[in-house]
């Protein structure tokens, strides 16, 4: 008899075997599949792993091409997807290996999937109604020996219902939807598979609505005067205070005012200085934007190099909301194993001279994991891209615990024959935090020549520019999913993969995301036909009460029901 401990992925239950194991843990495997013996303490353990999902979410008969349907049940995925038959024998390693066991722990990713993952496996495969629960937010020795010192004797029962929920939910919209759409489409005597989802509607409007402003835009000339000058050898560039004239007729009023006048004087001049606090520490959705800032690299793509460097050991859980890094991480030890790293042992030095370590925490929180931080094990063979994230987000660490930068404004009041010119200026005094999240920190230096009230400047030219308003942006792929999760639409775990479907199903493309003409058409024919598929308060309503599930507050049958009368209408 011995205690079977079930992971979600073949490389966490590698590291959780070598983190329990008071000798050597011994690797066997059956059908391919490897699974690990060990002693720990007086206990004979076998740890055990799935890949990812074994368990989907199916229809109970099939009855064809059929709506509404659902009479849905968790089925084997090796059953119901090709690409999904090599997860049968992970199956079956476990079903062969549980059957020798007396007790079972799950220590799955801890996150609405993994807790779903967990409990599939422990009722369908081990056929127990319970079982204990790892949690933890890094895959390191002490970490994972205290998450098994400390399991609880029970699944995560909220985590599991609402993540149980979320995954009924998106399955009656998802097939319904999409069946229908695809019927009315053959009404046309066309055939196209056509999809919606819950998030995926609500998504697609906001890019649609946004090109509808692009398409609907007027632009509008105005003008600016640009002034160009010298002072002591160094160049001045300055604005008319009006900014923007919407009338060229008194553009041209000024340049007249100024035209062949030699120089100009400084009128006023403003210095103040500013405190800039450290960024915060990065969860999921400011983690995605930044890549992609600094980068260009995709946000679902991010997300996936976020889980190989966790499951690798090298930095905390990426799907967290949090923006808080709890002193329970122990920064000492992360700096101290960091400064292995020779690339950053420079910084360290300086952070390790300060009284005390007290990172720049942000306001959001996740009940599950702290931010993302480095764990300090140095990594082995890292793909270029994998360098980059990693670097940023080490880098982010090291930032949150620095201190202010202060900057400088410098203002400039510049009269040219009574025109004024405004001249701004900006430069940093002191780094504090940008000396350690550089080469990231992406902030314009413009520095003015050291004027004094009243001094001369040289004219060298004062041009009159026409411009036009610019039409509202197009959205990028990570502006997109950052105003998704301010909408509070899908998870931090979706909205990349959401965004990603979209360019699948051909409703959007472009670096710069543009709704194609079928994208657009979707959705005028659903706001004429069927205006609640596209409705962002139902999908939010139904995202604020998974919430409510997971804390115990409300049942997931009453939330299906809802969901139920909501697509039948």
């Amino acid at each position: 008899m011995y205690e079977l401990i079930i992971c979600e992925k073949p490389a966490a239950a590698n590291k959780i075997a070598e983190a329990l194991a008071d000798g050597k843990a011994i690797k066997e495997n059956y059908q391919g599949v490897p699974y690990y013996r060990l002693t720990h303490g007086k206990k004979d353990i076998v740890v055990a792993c799935a890949v990812g999902h074994l368990y989907g979410l199916a229809e109970k008969v099939k009855k064809g091409w059929i709506f509404p349907v659902f009479d849905i049940e968790w089925q084997p995925v090796s059953e119901n997807s090709k690409g999904a038959a090599f997860t049968k024998k992970y199956l079956n390693t476990i079903k062969k290996l549980a059957k020798d066991a007396n007790e079972f722990t799950v220590a799955t990713d801890f996150d609405q999937e993994g807790e779903v993952i967990g409990l599939n496996i422990v009722r369908y495969i081990c056929k127990k109604k319970d079982a204990n629960r790892m949690k933890f937010s890094t895959l390191t020795k002490d970490e994972l020996r205290e998450s098994y010192n400390n399991k609880s004797k029970h699944i995560e029962w909220g985590q599991a219902e609402s993540g149980e929920a979320r995954h009924f939910l998106d399955f009656y919209n998802g097939i319904n939807y999409s069946r229908a759409l695809t019927a009315a489409i053959k009404t046309t005597g066309t055939f196209k598979l056509m999809s919606t989802g819950r998030v995926q509607g609500p998504a697609l409007k906001i890019i649609v609505d946004r090109e509808r402003e692009i398409k609907a835009f007027v632009s509008k000339p105005f003008w600016q005067i640009e002034f160009l000058g010298e002072h002591n050898g160094k160049e001045i560039i300055a604005w008319h205070r009006e900014d923007k004239f919407w009338e060229k007729t008194k553009a041209d009023v000024v340049i007249e005012k100024t035209k062949n006048q030699k120089e100009a004087k400084v009128d006023n001049l403003d210095r103040k200085q500013f405190n800039q606090m450290p960024p915060f520490p990065f969860d999921l959705t400011s983690l995605q934007v930044e890549g992609y800032r600094c980068h260009g690299i995709s946000p679902k793509e991010i997300l996936e190099i976020g889980q190989e460097l966790y499951t690798s050991g090298y930095i905390s859980y990426p799907r967290t909301s949090s923006q808080q890094l709890p002193p329970a991480i122990g920064y000492m030890k992360v700096m101290n194993d960091l400064n292995k790293q020779k690339q950053y042992s420079d910084l360290i030095k300086k952070l390790l001279k300060k009284p005390s370590l007290r990172p720049n925490n942000g306001k959001k929180t996740d009940p599950a994991h702290p931010a993302i931080y480095p764990t300090g094990i140095i990594p082995a063979e890292l793909t270029e891209r994998e360098s980059k994230i990693y670097d940023l987000i080490v880098k982010r660490f090291l930032a949150t615990f620095s201190e202010n930068a202060v900057r400088e404004t410098m203002t400039a009041d510049l009269n040219c024959n009574n025109e004024i010119f405004i001249a701004k200026g900006t430069r940093t005094i002191e780094k504090g935090w940008h000396e350690f999240y550089s080469p990231y920190v992406n902030l314009e230096e413009i520095e003015l020549p050291n004027m004094k009230k009243d001094d001369k400047i040289k004219v060298s030219k004062i041009e009159l520019i026409s411009k036009e308003t610019p039409p509202p942006k197009r959205y990028t792929p990570a502006s997109i999913i950052k105003d998704l999760e301010k909408r509070n639409l899908g998870t931090k775990a979706t909205r990349s993969e959401i965004v990603d479907t979209l360019f699948q199903r051909g409703y959007v493309q472009g670096k710069a995301i543009e709704a194609t003409n079928l994208g657009i058409s979707m959705v005028e024919t659903l706001e004429k036909y069927c205006p609640k598929i596209l409705d962002e308060d139902l999908t939010r309503r139904f995202e604020i009460e998974m919430d409510k599930i997971r804390e115990g507050q409300q049942k997931k049958e009453q939330l299906l029901e809802d969901a139920k009368d909501a697509i039948i209408k």
